[in-house]
C-alpha cells in the first residue's frame, strides 16, 4: 500500500467509511469497515492525518485515534458540505472531508476532553429541564384556561394557578387527575432544575475564569459558567469580533460592488449561549432606562435614544461577548474605570 498522507472518515454507529489520499492527492484507500476492523486498521497504520466531521461521538473518536499517534482534525459540517460532489452517500461524505482538509485556510473544531464534555452535559441537562418546565407550565395554563382559571405570567405564578385548580370544586374528576399528574411532573422538574443550578453554581465557585467574568455588567454566575464551558480555546480567536461572529452576534454581510450592506445577526453560533447574553444585556438596559444603576454607559444611552430596546440589547450582547473574550484570552480582570469613560462636561 502506498503511503497515506490523509484520511477522511465518515462515522456512524457501526459502519465507518474511509477515503485516503497520498502525497499527490491521489485516492489510495476506499474502504467500508465495521467498528472493530476500523480500530484494528488504524492501530496498524503509521501516524497520519485523520479528518472527521464534528458531530456526535466525533470527539471520542478523536481522542481514541489521537492516543494511537494519529493527528485528528474535526471539521464543522457546514464547512465540509461545499466539497461534496453530486449525490450524497457515506463514500462521498468521506471524500468531501478529505478534500476539505486539503485547504490551507480551513478552520477546525478543537477536540474536547472528557472533563469538558462532562461540563457540557451539565449545561445541556439544565437547558433540557428549562424547556420541560416551560412546556409543562404552558400545558397547565392552557388546560386551566379552558375551565376559566387564569393566573399572571411567569414561573412563579404556576403554583398559584395549581392552587386555584385544587380549590375549584366544579372541576370534573378526570380533569383533577390530569392536573394532579401535571403538577407532580412540574414539581419533579423543579426539583431537578434546582439540583442542576446548585451543581452549576458549585462549578462556578471553583472556576477562577468564570468568577472574573461576573464582573462584567449583565453576566451572572450562570452566564459566566456557560461561557467558560462552551467556549473553546479563547486564544484560537484572532479578536473579539471573531468571537462575537462565532456566537452569531455579528450582522450578515450582503455587500457587493463596493457598497456595504449589513443585515440582521447571523445566529450562526450556539443558540443557548447567545440567548443568555441577550437576556443579560436586556437586564442591563432595563436598569439603565429606569435609573437603577449608578454607572451609565454613554454609548448605550445614546443608542437607546435612537434605536429600539431589543436592537440595543443585541448590540450590548455583542459588546459583552467581546469583553468576555478579552478577559478569557488575556487573564485580566474587568476594569470599570477603563470600560466607562468619563462623561463629557457641559
Amino acid at each position: 500500500m502506498e503511503k497515506i498522507s490523509r484520511i477522511g472518515m465518515d462515522t456512524s454507529k457501526r459502519i465507518f467509511q474511509l477515503h485516503g489520499v497520498d502525497g499527490a492527492e491521489q485516492p489510495v484507500v476506499r474502504k467500508k469497515l465495521p467498528r472493530d476492523r476500523m480500530i484494528a486498521f488504524f492501530k496498524a497504520l503509521p501516524p497520519t492525518v485523520v479528518v472527521l466531521e464534528a458531530c456526535g461521538a466525533s470527539h471520542h473518536w478523536a481522542r481514541v485515534l489521537g492516543a494511537m499517534g494519529h493527528t485528528v482534525k474535526l471539521i464543522a459540517p457546514q464547512l465540509a458540505k461545499p466539497y461534496l460532489k453530486r449525490g450524497k452517500n457515506d463514500a462521498a461524505d468521506a471524500e468531501a472531508l478529505c478534500e476539505a482538509a486539503s485547504r490551507p485556510t480551513m478552520r477546525y473544531v478543537a477536540v474536547k476532553t472528557v472533563d469538558q464534555q462532562a461540563d457540557l452535559m451539565l449545561a445541556a441537562m439544565r437547558e433540557r429541564l428549562l424547556r420541560q418546565r416551560v412546556q409543562l407550565a404552558n400545558a397547565i395554563r392552557g388546560h386551566a384556561a379552558e375551565f376559566g382559571l387564569i393566573a399572571a405570567k411567569g414561573a412563579s405564578h404556576v403554583a398559584e394557578l395549581l392552587a386555584m385548580v385544587q380549590a375549584d370544586a366544579a372541576l370534573p374528576r378526570l380533569a383533577r387527575q390530569v392536573f394532579a399528574g401535571l403538577a407532580a411532573d412540574y414539581a419533579h422538574v423543579e426539583t431537578q432544575l434546582a439540583a442542576a443550578d446548585a451543581e452549576l453554581r458549585a462549578w462556578y465557585k471553583q472556576n477562577a475564569v468564570a468568577q472574573r467574568l461576573t464582573q462584567i455588567p449583565g453576566v451572572g454566575p450562570v452566564v459566566a459558567a456557560t461561557l467558560v464551558m462552551k467556549t473553546p480555546d479563547p486564544k484560537a480567536f484572532a479578536s473579539g469580533r471573531d468571537y462575537a461572529a462565532w456566537l452569531g452576534l455579528t450582522p450578515k454581510d450582503h455587500s457587493t460592488a463596493g457598497r456595504t450592506r449589513l443585515g440582521r445577526i447571523t445566529r450562526a453560533g450556539d443558540e443557548t449561549l447567545r440567548s443568555l447574553l441577550v437576556v443579560g444585556a436586556t437586564a442591563v438596559i432595563w436598569q439603565t432606562r429606569r435609573g437603577a444603576t449608578r454607572r451609565v454607559m454613554p454609548w448605550l444611552a445614546s443608542l437607546l435614544a435612537r434605536k429600539p430596546p431589543k436592537l440595543a440589547a443585541v448590540a450590548l450582547a455583542n459588546k459583552i461577548a467581546r469583553v468576555a473574550w478579552k478577559l478569557m484570552a488575556s487573564g485580566e480582570a474587568y476594569d470599570i474605570n477603563h470600560a466607562a469613560p468619563k462623561p463629557a462636561t457641559a
